[in-house]
Order: C-alpha cells, then structure tokens, then sequence
C-alpha cells in the first residue's frame, strides 16, 4: 500500500497530512500514518478546526473546563487549537529530529480575520509561536499585501513561517522576497539563520475550478481541451521562480550563513472535479525539495494505485507557460482568476473562524456551570 508513497518521498516531496482532530492524535491513528503511510508533518487551517470541534465528543472535557473558568470564545478558541497543535507537534518530533528541523512540523494559522492586518498578523504570530511553545511548528500567515510584510517580520524575530494562500507567481515572488528579506533582517540581529525554516503553499485544485469553469462556460473543443491544465501548469511555473530565486546571489549570500530554502509546498490538492484522477494533483507536482500536504482521501488514493514516475516539473516549463498562454487566448484572464481566489480563501478562512467560534459558544454556554 505505501510503496508509491515511499517512491514519492524518494523523490524528494515531503508528504504532510491536510488535517488534525484530537481523536486522530488520541487513537493513535496520527502516529499511524506516520510509521506506516511516510507522513512527516501536518497542517490545519481554520475549516479543519470547525470541522474537528463541531464533530464528536473529544473536545467535551476540555470545553467543560473552558465553561468553568469562563473564558472568552476566543480565548477558548486558542486554548483547543494550540493544544492540538502542541500534541501533534510531540508526536511528529522524532521526525523533526531525525530531517535537523525539515519536516516534523505541524502548522497552526493565524485569525483569518487578521489577513489585511500586518501590525494584529505579527502580534498573533508571536503568540501563537508562545503558546504552543515547540519548535517544530509553523506559523500560517496569508500571502495577502498585508500578510507580506508581516511574513518578514516575524521570520526576521526567528519564527518559522508557512506561508498560505498563495494563487499567483507574482505573488509567489513577493512571498520569496518577504522571506529572504526577513533572514536578512534575523542576520543582522544575530539569530541563527539555520533554525529558520518556511513553506510557501501555492494551492492548485482551486485554480482549475475557477479556469475550468470560465471554459466550460464558453463552450468551444478549444476551450474543453485546456481543462484541468492551468493548475499544474501554475505550479510547475511557480518551481521555475523557486529555482531561479533559490539560485541567486542574494540567497547563496545567506545560505553561507546557514540560511534554509523556503520550500515550495503543494496545497488545495484533493481534486475537485471527478472527471480527473483523484492523484492528478500529487503524480503531476514531483519535484525535489517540496511538500505536498494532502487530504487523508488524497493520501490513500496515492498509496492505493498513485503511479510516481520521477520528476514531473522540471522538464515541464514551456509546455505549461502554452498552456496558460492558450487560456489567455481565449479572454480568461490569469490575474482577474487568482485575485477573484485569494478574496474568496480568506473570506472562506474567515467565515469557517465564525462558525467555529458560534459553535464554540453554543457548547460554552450550553456546558456554563449553573450560578449558586
């Protein structure tokens, strides 16, 4: 069952598992995928957390005595997030051990509702970072203008960053600069530059929903021929800028100083669309040096009969650079797309915050201890 995983970690691509509750970490079933499926590292966003706390009874005790002690939604929040991210961190540390601090990571975001914020992301991401208190965590900030700055801020202060929400390859590029700018910012206060460590999640599904649509709309062989072509293309182009950056004067001067490469990480990788192959978004995006976080539907399928032929980017430039070009071509615009996707992934961040934290309330209210 897993030796197309094990081929596709041979490869170079870190497989991380798109999704955290606490039952998976108290029935060991996280351990599991661990020792037996390859996973070296988790991420969560706030749409998993709704869906984890909304579900099942493994928050109970745990929101019982939030209730008792009255906290705030928010603060109660917090508390249940970080405590998983905490536990699963503990459980990927042998990983983070054994790979000097690669992987072994589990990523926790900041309040999507902070995402135009640059001054609230910094300030949450430090408290965060203390809250869960493991290094081997990531601090999820939004590739928005305002998340950029606070991207190099927060890296230049010595925390690891996962960088989210990323559509498009200029903004890929501003995400790169912020990165870079940040350990230039950490070498100047001293910090040491190899315990810096961050991914930049370009998500792909989501790009040839929104394409895939605007074609079928006009209708035309031309326009059902370029189907399920823009994502992979979008993120093979977005290895091209990684390569081209990560091979620049201005990098090489800090990995002298013991820098790490920002990897590219693959997200949005559960394909959308039935028509294509459940793994088109893992077999498509080899590549060394990346992370592709998965769904645990996406991770099985790939174990299941996900066929791992090598490298499946690199050779892949010009082809995909025709097939945006052809896309274009036919009136769709490429920046109209990947704004119209970054509005609606924070939107969507924020409104599953909103639900969690209805939620939330519901069962503190519900679970409040009677006044005597």
């Amino acid at each position: 069952m897993t030796d197309a995983l094990k081929r596709l970690s041979d490869e170079g691509v870190a497989i991380w598992l798109d999704d955290l509750s606490r039952k998976r970490i108290t029935s060991g079933n996280l351990a599991e995928l661990i020792d037996e499926q390859h996973v070296v590292g988790v991420t969560t966003n706030p749409s998993i957390f709704q869906k984890a706390i909304s579900q099942g009874d493994g928050y109970d005790q745990q929101l019982t005595d939030l209730a008792a002690r009255r906290l705030t939604v928010d603060e109660a929040i917090r508390m249940i997030t970080t405590a998983d991210v905490r536990d699963a961190a503990d459980i990927l540390r042998p990983v983070f051990d054994r790979t000097d601090g690669q992987d072994g990571r589990v990523s926790i975001e900041v309040d999507p509702r902070l995402a135009n914020n640059t001054k609230a992301t910094v300030a949450e991401a430090k408290q965060l970072a203390w809250l869960v208190d493991r290094p081997n965590t990531l601090i999820k900030i939004p590739a928005t203008p305002a998340g950029l700055p606070a991207i190099t801020e927060v890296i230049g202060k010595g925390i690891s960053v996962n960088v989210t929400l990323i559509f498009s390859l200029e903004r890929y590029r501003g995400v790169m600069d912020a990165y870079l700018s940040g350990l230039e910012k950490a070498k100047s206060a001293g910090l040491d530059l190899s315990l810096i460590h961050s991914v930049a999640s370009f998500f792909v599904s989501r790009v040839d929903t929104e394409i895939d649509k605007r074609l079928e709309k006009l209708g035309t062989d031309e326009a059902k021929a370029l189907k399920g072509k823009a994502a992979v293309a979008n993120a093979r182009l977005a290895y091209e800028a990684y390569e081209e950056v990560f091979s620049s004067d201005r990098w090489l001067a800090l990995e002298k100083s013991g820098a790490n490469k920002q990897r590219p990480l693959w997200a949005s990788t559960g394909v959308k669309d039935p028509a294509y192959s459940d793994t088109l978004y893992v077999t498509e995006l080899v590549a060394p040096n990346t992370v592709n976080t998965m769904p645990e539907a996406t991770l099985d399928a790939t174990a299941d009969h996900g066929e791992i032929t090598g490298d499946t980017v690199t050779g892949g430039y010009a082809q995909a650079k025709a097939e945006l070009a052809a896309v274009a071509a036919l009136g769709i615009s490429y920046d109209d797309v990947v704004q119209l996707l970054e509005d609606e992934g924070v939107e969507k961040f924020a409104t599953a915050w909103n639900e969690l934290l209805a939620s939330t309330q519901a069962e503190l209210d519900r679970l409040a201890p009677s006044e005597v």
